[in-house]
């Protein structure tokens, strides 16, 4: 291709990245505040930050407002399906270094995380402890430079946590998955919403009088579960946690092992951040037609390789993000997304008003971070609670809702063991 014209494609692509950013940062007021004050303040002059994660509009507007705060940004896609390819183009117009592109295999992938640490970060976001993985066992030699990071994802949380248990994490991690604004709305509301919209959009399935199977309850199932029964259809819940099994049971859910929801059901959903949940035993029991999905942050809660095996024929791209395996019986398995994130791969992730929420609470982490790094071991930290308060507030704020406060006397009732009933 000619330069000159290889050009004009480049400028086209960034053209549309920014009306795609733009568009996300008019429901992200909350972050949008915040990096303004970054601007006032630059809390990040000289730091050097590497971020594996979704190339999306709504993280751009989160690296735009750490950038107003003086970081220099290196960002790798947390999942190669996931990258907008324009988003990408225009946050290099912005002057962020990007390694991403819609598509590339695994060996490409984790090129780009390494590319991305070759800026010899300070600080580290990851979104399923990808880049932290791998600066820990492949680029060591980078290791005394990073003061610390932030983790997204449940799953990225557990792995972190199995390091800290062996004293294998080399510097502080901040769980900002675990934040109640993250999980409550980020987790429940936008997993909820964007995977049934990547299921319908990959199948035009109606879900109205179909059974979904949800597999695992936590706050991401709980959003899958909630949506899929506003829709109409029945659902069946798995789980291995038994307080959960009862917590859904109790909402009136039917909660029944994946070996006999198999046979049931005609949509299933995996949100459990655990390997081979749906495996060849239950695959051998789904009837004709039936679609699988994962939510879960990896392509591997679904056992895609046996499905594989199981199969005669594959057709691939039967629809958008679409393929059908035909297995010996001649019954016709859906699976979605090559079993990676249905909602971000199918569709566009969650609503960009509640990315300003998980993501408002991560750019303040970060500062808490650098402020705060010189007095923490390594470990797995909390955000802290006046952090998660204030995205709350100025959230109800920007949608001009107001609460209640307590009076002196409640406070005091509150604070005091003396008062009795």
């Amino acid at each position: 291709m000619q330069p000159d014209i290889a050009a004009d494609i480049a400028a086209g692509f960034a053209e549309a990245g920014e009306r795609r950013i733009e568009w996300a940062a008019r429901s992200m007021p909350v972050l949008q505040a915040v990096g303004a004050g970054f601007g006032a303040d630059r809390p990040f002059d000289g730091l050097r930050i590497a971020a594996c994660l979704h190339v999306t509009a709504e993280t751009a507007v989160l690296l735009g407002a750490l950038r107003e705060g003086g970081a220099q940004i290196a960002l790798a896609a947390s999942n190669p399906l996931s990258t907008q390819d324009d988003v990408a183009a225009a946050l290099r117009t912005y002057g962020i270094v990007v390694h991403a592109r819609a598509g590339v295999d695994k060996a490409t992938y984790y090129r780009h995380i390494h590319q991305a640490l070759d800026i010899a970060p300070n600080v580290v976001l990851d979104d399923g402890c990808d880049l932290v993985n791998t600066l820990h066992t492949e680029r060591v030699e980078l290791l005394d430079g990073v003061i610390g990071g932030c983790e997204e994802t449940t799953t990225g949380i557990i792995r972190l946590r199995q390091m800290a248990s062996e004293s294998a994490l080399r510097f502080p991690m901040v769980a900002v998955n675990d934040t109640r604004t993250k999980r409550m709305f980020d987790n429940r509301y936008g997993t909820g919403q964007s995977t049934l919209d990547g299921i319908m959009r990959a199948t035009n399935v109606l879900l109205a009088g179909r059974t979904v199977v949800v597999a695992g309850f936590g706050f991401c199932g709980r959003g899958v579960a909630e949506r899929a029964k506003g829709l109409g259809a029945r659902v069946i819940v798995t789980e291995i946690d038994p307080v959960k099994a009862l917590d859904a049971a109790l909402q009136g859910y039917d909660v029944r092992p994946m070996s006999l929801a198999a046979e049931t059901g005609d949509v299933f959903v995996t949100v459990t951040g655990n390997r081979d949940v749906i495996r060849a035993e239950h695959l051998a029991l789904m009837k004709d037609g039936a679609i699988l999905a994962n939510a879960g942050h990896f392509d591997v809660e679904i056992d895609v390789r046996a499905l594989e095996e199981m199969a005669r024929e594959v057709r691939f791209g039967i629809r958008p993000s679409t393929d059908e395996y035909v297995l010996e019986d001649g019954r016709r398995l859906l699976l979605l997304a090559e079993g990676r994130l249905v909602n971000l791969t199918a569709a566009e992730g969650h609503p960009a008003a509640v990315m300003d929420m998980s993501f408002s609470a991560q750019a303040l982490a970060v500062a808490w971070l650098v402020r705060e790094s010189v007095r923490m071991d390594p470990g797995v930290y909390d955000v802290p609670a006046d952090i998660d308060a204030e995205v709350a507030r100025l959230k109800l704020a920007a949608a001009g809702i107001s609460i209640d406060a307590l009076t002196g006397e409640q406070e005091e009732y509150l604070h005091s063991w003396r008062l009795g009933s």
